[in-house]
């Protein structure tokens, strides 16, 4: 019962994938494949150490549909799914995260099987992203249910319960290469469903996916074998998560130094000699705002909060530049230390996105400022040079940027 009347159909694929997507085929390769009861798994899921899957379902799918499914249930391990859900509902989580992965699949030319959810209008968002721009989860939509049950909602273990996938990785043999053969002998039992994993075992998993992440990639670079599309996506995972709000508020401490004055002291101290005393000086801070419609009102809401409560505390006068293809209308908005910061009423940009009026407005002014920080999703065109002073990009989405301190803001 647990065993493929056609056991050579994994073996093939995930050959074909370590030929000719030898990105995917070395992350497939780290997931043992083990043949699950289908009272708990319908179609194929993973805990992020193993991947679960139905024999009758595989059965149903050729062998360029398998490779589909064994590369996208290995991606959402390379991506931390099962580590990033937090508060989420899962089955609305689940989805989002095949939204986000099947578009790269799609793109790096794999076959979907019949009814995976694929919607361009999610190309290049990330789950998170995309959470929060689905409905609900309704049980009643036979699209979605079909996509749940591909996203392993199924399997009990928080970890990736996202996608379709069957894979499995070495057997301890000496080459390292894993036999399906030998796994599905192994998993002829119908393995039960796994534990969900600690907080703990998440976050070392997560450690060691990413590890496996970057191998995989430098190995199909040096092949010359990693698509566009993958290429963004692994420098977008690669690159250092920094908590935005301490990095803000270290950058506008720094900009904020505190000088010495030396000026002579009241004569009342009877103290003929001069002494250096701290003095506080007040910084100035633009923050430019993409109004072009990538950044929602929530968001610039929440950034702006966030500045505020930082200038607050340090004296800052902040220069607000709310800008798409151009500074929109009685721009700028200039708030001293004293003043709360809030957003000037409703701004409908909907331009295209240029980046240089803020630092084109900038650049006339008499004083530069200290920083620049800017709230954007990236998509835009860029100065040719960089500015003399320092700039910080939040940038919500994979976009990278030319100069400057990218932070991600997801």
């Amino acid at each position: 019962m647990g065993e493929l009347k056609n056991p050579n159909k994994l073996a093939t694929a995930r050959t074909r994938l370590i030929l000719d997507k030898p990105f995917l085929g070395a992350l497939v390769l780290r997931l043992p494949l083990v043949a699950a009861d289908p009272g708990w798994c319908k179609t194929a899921t993973t805990d992020a150490r193993k991947l679960y899957f139905n024999p009758e379902y595989v059965e149903s799918l050729n062998v360029q549909e398998t490779q589909f499914v064994l590369a996208k249930q290995a991606l959402h391990c390379a991506l931390s799914h099962f580590a990033r859900r937090q508060h989420r509902i899962r089955q609305r989580w689940e989805l989002a995260c095949d939204y986000a992965v099947n578009p790269l699949l799609v793109q790096d030319g794999l076959k979907p099987p019949p009814g995976t959810p694929v919607d361009e209008n999610f190309e290049g968002m990330t789950a998170e992203e995309i959470y929060r721009c689905i409905d609900e989860f309704d049980n009643e939509d036979s699209e979605r249910e079909q996509a749940s049950d591909s996203l392993g909602d199924e399997g009990a273990s928080d970890p990736l319960q996202d996608g379709q996938t069957g894979q499995r990785e070495a057997p301890p043999e000496p080459s390292g290469g894993a036999d399906p053969e030998h796994d599905e002998d192994e998993a002829h039992e119908l393995a039960p469903q796994p534990a969900e994993l600690t907080a703990q075992q998440q976050e070392e998993l997560s450690i060691q996916w990413q590890q496996r992440l970057a191998g995989a990639a430098q190995q199909a670079m040096q092949a010359g074998k990693l698509g566009g599309s993958m290429a963004r996506m692994v420098d977008y995972m690669l690159q250092p998560k920094l908590p935005w709000r301490m990095l803000l508020a270290k950058y506008m401490t720094a900009s904020a130094r505190d000088d010495y004055s030396y000026a002579r002291p009241s004569s009342r101290r009877g103290d003929p000699a001069i002494f250096p005393s701290l003095r506080s000086s007040q910084i100035n801070v633009a923050v430019g705002i993409d109004i072009s419609g990538s950044v929602d009102d929530k968001d610039v809401n929440e950034f702006l909060g966030e500045v505020d409560a930082i200038k607050g505390n340090m004296r800052a006068r902040i220069t607000l530049l709310p800008c798409d293809a151009e500074l929109a209308e009685g721009a700028p908005w200039i708030f001293e230390p004293w003043e709360e910061m809030t957003m000037p009423g409703a701004l409908k940009g909907g331009g295209g996105t240029s980046f240089c009026p803020v630092f084109d407005w900038l650049d006339v002014q008499d004083q530069h400022p200290d920083l620049l920080v800017y709230f954007t999703d990236g998509q835009g065109t860029f100065p040719e040079t960089p500015p003399t002073y320092p700039v910080i990009w939040l940038v919500k989405g994979k976009q990278t940027v030319p100069w400057g301190q990218r932070v991600q803001l997801n």
